[in-house]
């Protein structure tokens, strides 16, 4: 297992390049399994997520090519399983996204419940509720999923959601795809990710209609085709790079970037002093070589603040002039990283689920644990404002969703480097 190692103190510069959603990736390629015809997904990140649903994908015999550019050619009609097995699904909730595929596709699945990162409850109780509205019949037994079509297609029906949810959006949005008659997702997740999804459904022959809106209409096709799709740019991994330089007093200009799904972050930055300039596929932040100002959020469901970028934002304000507040309304579980903020200098406090932060000088080096994807982001965020060497480990949670961290921040003028543990 590996560690990082970084050396604090240095002001980020330079250029680099943003690579595709890791959130948009895993649905897509599980969107795979509803064509007839080979499927091409470009732009997909080198992440240890994707490697894990591609192989995912190879286990239940689909035919997968990836070319020396990451592009992934999928093809589904070799399949001979439908079971989704625990060694692979424990790694990665996303897992549970081939269900509705499978389901709509082939009238059955096996899926094991899924792990990932111990952020708090995600349960799964809402895909498999709208999967039976639609006419499968699911149980839950021995940690597995059991799923099956009796009628042979799934039936298109009205689905109210409890709770906004991403990734049931988008597991019932790919079952619906294949349904006989009309499905209406009320109460939908509206992130830019369920949008690239529902383009990609749509370039493969699909009716799918409001995508990005509280209100998915999906009017169900007999098969849908191949195609050739691009993902979107990772707006948290934007987001992440963009406060690191704010934190640090630097200046940074990413590329390859998509501005317009970043409204909040952005709104953020120039609270906390940043100068912007944008353009269609280019942020470049400035913070003249200032510290940032203290700001306060409040994460809630797109296009507000992501609760993906909680944790960097409280790395920044740990070093940030004045009393800022972050409140997380996402998840219960997700300040894991606070406790390792402060034993390395930082005054934060924490209140029900709220954390108050006091800006500090600086950091001190320290050793640090890794506990979620996010917080260990955060956490190398924190070792590059402090003082001394901070060693993060168990930095698996990173590689899930940050392609070359290393590299990149070293392209900044980072001082980081990986070393086996």
């Amino acid at each position: 297992m590996d560690r990082l190692i970084i050396t604090g103190g240095n002001r980020l510069d330079g250029d680099i390049r943003i690579s595709g959603s890791k959130n948009s990736s895993l649905p897509i390629l599980a969107a795979t399994l509803l064509a007839d015809g080979p499927v091409t997904v470009g732009n997909l990140p080198h992440l240890q997520d994707v490697t894990t649903l591609i192989e995912l994908l190879g286990r239940m015999g689909v035919h997968v090519t990836i070319d020396d550019r990451m592009n992934v050619e999928v093809n589904v009609s070799t399949i001979e399983e439908f079971h989704a097995p625990y060694e692979l699904v424990k790694t990665m909730r996303a897992s549970i996204l081939v269900l509705g595929p499978l389901l709509a596709h082939f009238g059955r699945a096996e899926v094991s419940l899924p792990g990932g990162c111990a952020i708090g409850t995600r349960p799964v109780d809402l895909h498999l509720r709208g999967l039976e509205a639609m006419g499968a019949e699911v149980e839950v037994a021995n940690g597995y999923v059991y799923a099956s079509v009796p009628g042979g297609r799934l039936k298109g029906t009205r689905l109210v959601l409890d709770t906004v949810t991403v990734t049931g959006t988008e597991n019932l949005m790919m079952a619906a795809a294949l349904a006989e008659g009309t499905t209406i997702i009320e109460n939908a997740a509206r992130e830019p990710e369920v949008v690239d999804l529902a383009d990609c459904l749509n370039k493969m022959g699909g009716h799918v209609q409001g995508a990005g809106t509280d209100t998915i209409t999906i009017e169900g096709v007999v098969s849908l085709s191949g195609t050739v799709h691009n993902v979107i740019p990772d707006r948290i991994e934007t987001g992440t790079y963009l406060v690191a330089a704010a934190a640090t007093s630097g200046r940074i200009r990413v590329k390859d970037t998509a501005p317009h799904l970043l409204d909040a972050v952005l709104q953020k930055l120039q609270e906390a002093g940043a100068k912007l300039t944008l353009d269609e596929t280019t942020i470049e932040l400035d913070m003249e070589g200032r510290r940032p100002k203290a700001i306060s959020l409040k994460t809630a469901p797109y296009p507000a603040m992501p609760t993906d970028m909680q944790a960097q934002f409280t790395a920044m304000n740990a070093v940030a002039e004045g009393t800022g507040t972050i409140t997380e309304t996402v998840f219960e579980n997700r300040f894991m990283h606070v406790q390792e903020m402060n034993r390395m200098g930082a005054d934060i406090q924490l209140q029900a689920n709220t954390a108050i932060c006091r800006g500090v000088d600086h950091l001190t080096a320290a050793p640090v644990m890794a506990t979620d994807l996010r917080a260990s982001a955060s956490l190398v965020l924190a070792g590059l404002v402090a003082e001394g060497d901070t060693i993060v480990d168990r930095i698996y949670h990173i590689d899930r969703g940050y392609e070359c961290i290393e590299e990149k921040l070293q392209l900044l003028g980072a001082s980081i480097r990986r070393v086996p543990a």
